[in-house]
């Protein structure tokens, strides 16, 4: 099992967030895999996938705002 090594990124609290209510977030897994927290939309964005995409049914489609990954660009390893 993977387990939670860092956050990529800055807080929540750094992006504006202070109720709690929308903190989309980037973790690196003890894996070199990321865990995403973000707005579950797949029911929405799944017949908007390109004819080259799939998903499986264990799979979701999150959100996350702009400012979460472009705050987070920096702390993502180019390898």
């Amino acid at each position: 099992m993977s387990r939670i090594v860092r956050r990529i990124g800055v807080p929540p609290a750094e992006r504006g967030s202070v109720g709690g209510a929308n903190c989309p977030d980037i973790f690196e897994l003890s894996s070199g895999d990321f865990a995403v927290i973000g707005t579950d939309t797949t029911e929405e964005l799944d017949g908007e996938l390109p004819a080259d995409a799939s998903r499986a049914d264990y799979e979701r489609i999150v959100i996350i705002t702009r400012e979460t990954l472009t705050r987070a660009k920096g702390d993502i390893p180019d390898t």
